[in-house]
């Protein structure tokens, strides 16, 4: 495995994040927004919409996630912030949302939400690296609680679905089981 370096997405990375999401904006023009634009919303717009979206998003700042690099090509990408800025994660509608509703509005409560790979390097293990540069992250930027909702497990560990992670990537990382609102897909906890 090669070493990753990884870095917060801020404006003058950008082209590397276009370039890691190629020309459709990964996972069918997601551009990273499922969680960060309500459905309704979300189905108003197409793949360039969405991508103006997330560009307007890195540029208001503070970094909305993580960047990894092999040799300074961008590779992996974690997406990483207060809960409070996925709405779509905190729906009452989906397995990831809040034990107490107020954490959906505390800026304190930090929610590891999805994670990209360029295709030639998803399942060497970079997962593990961007959770712990997630969970640093989080930590020094004042988070005191941080949560994921990932897979519990797939078929294959290149499998796309894994947007979300895998189970045993953030229990390797302290990551606790709080909440299993379907089968498959705990919420999971880190005390910072």
């Amino acid at each position: 495995m090669q070493d990753l370096s990884v870095t917060p997405l801020t404006p003058g990375r950008w082209d590397d994040f276009e370039a890691l999401f190629g020309p459709k904006g990964a996972c069918e023009g997601c551009w990273c927004t499922y969680f960060r634009v309500l459905t309704s919303q979300r189905k108003t717009m197409n793949p360039q919409a969405r991508k103006l979206f997330i560009r307007e998003r890195i540029a208001a700042g503070p970094p909305p996630g993580l960047l990894g690099y092999i040799d300074g090509r961008p590779v992996a990408w974690v997406q990483v912030g207060p809960r409070s800025e996925l709405p779509q994660w905190n729906s009452a509608k989906t397995v990831s949302r809040p034990l107490d509703p107020a954490d959906a509005e505390d800026r304190a409560v930090w929610a590891v939400s999805c994670f990209f790979m360029n295709s030639k390097n998803r399942g060497k293990g970079y997962s593990h690296r961007m959770l712990s540069e997630a969970v640093e992250f989080a930590r020094e930027s004042g988070a005191r609680l941080l949560e994921g909702c990932p897979i519990e497990r797939t078929k294959q560990s290149k499998s796309v679905g894994l947007y979300v992670g895998s189970q045993r990537i953030f229990e390797a990382a302290g990551f606790s089981e709080v909440a299993k609102r379907k089968d498959g897909r705990p919420l999971m906890r880190l005390v910072l």
